[in-house]
């Protein structure tokens, strides 16, 4: 059976230690580069099935380095690590291609989770039917029920919903949402993500003033979670 391959990417010999021996301990072939020049080196030269990228990092910082990697089409998941507190920070990550972030301090189990849950993520087959709580979709026939009842949705709302059931778990920015359901269209803003959200959750949502699925991530964006 291969083994998964993680790459980490962090300065903090501590740090890097214990994610190293965290992820050998469960299964996983390990590499590690202190600096963004070598971690950069790294993925093309190890290719990894998941890179987990500090943003301070000497010589290239983890933006540029995830700029690089996706500039260069490499297309392997990027969990971001940062002791950065500002939002902006996480924004610019996933707007360059990041798949997830976690902010230090942090646990070693909810890496470990959330990187389990990208590489699922990254090696699961297409999927013609999506189902979470009551709902189910089925993208082949556009159709959305809920109860078993077909419920009907705007072609934005529709797209959105796609989105989302595609990559579960994933943080996305306004921006990446409107690139993703709007394309180039020029007339849309972030009230336009905004407002389609509040209606798409009030169609599938068993409380939409208490979100189930489609969860805010405050001055972020938004996150799908299919379990709820």
């Amino acid at each position: 059976m291969t083994r998964d391959k993680i790459l980490i990417i962090e300065d903090d010999p501590t740090m890097q230690r214990v994610l190293k021996d965290n992820f050998e301990f469960s299964g996983c072939e390990v590499r590690v580069a202190s600096d963004g020049a070598a971690g950069t080196q790294a993925v093309f030269d190890f290719k990894p099935d998941l890179i987990l990228l500090d943003i301070m990092l000497p010589r290239v910082n983890g933006f540029d380095v995830c700029r690089r990697i996706r500039k260069e089409g490499f297309t392997t998941p990027v969990i971001m690590l940062t002791a950065k507190s500002q939002e902006s920070d996480v924004v610019l990550g996933l707007n360059l291609g990041a798949d997830d972030y976690v902010p230090k301090p942090f646990s070693v189990d909810v890496l470990l989770a959330r990187a389990n849950a990208c590489l699922r993520r990254h090696r699961a087959p297409p999927a013609e039917t999506f189902a979470f709580g009551d709902c189910q979709l089925d993208v082949r026939s556009h159709r959305l029920l809920r109860g078993g009842k077909p419920v009907e949705l705007t072609p934005k709302e529709y797209g959105l919903l796609d989105h989302f059931v595609r990559h579960p778990g994933r943080a996305f920015t306004r921006d990446q949402i409107l690139d993703a359901v709007w394309g180039g269209d020029l007339i849309v803003t972030d009230r336009s993500v905004d407002r389609c959200i509040n209606t798409l959750r009030n169609k599938i949502e068993p409380h939409p003033e208490r979100p189930r699925f489609i969860q805010t991530i405050r001055d972020v964006g938004y996150r799908f979670e299919m379990g709820g």
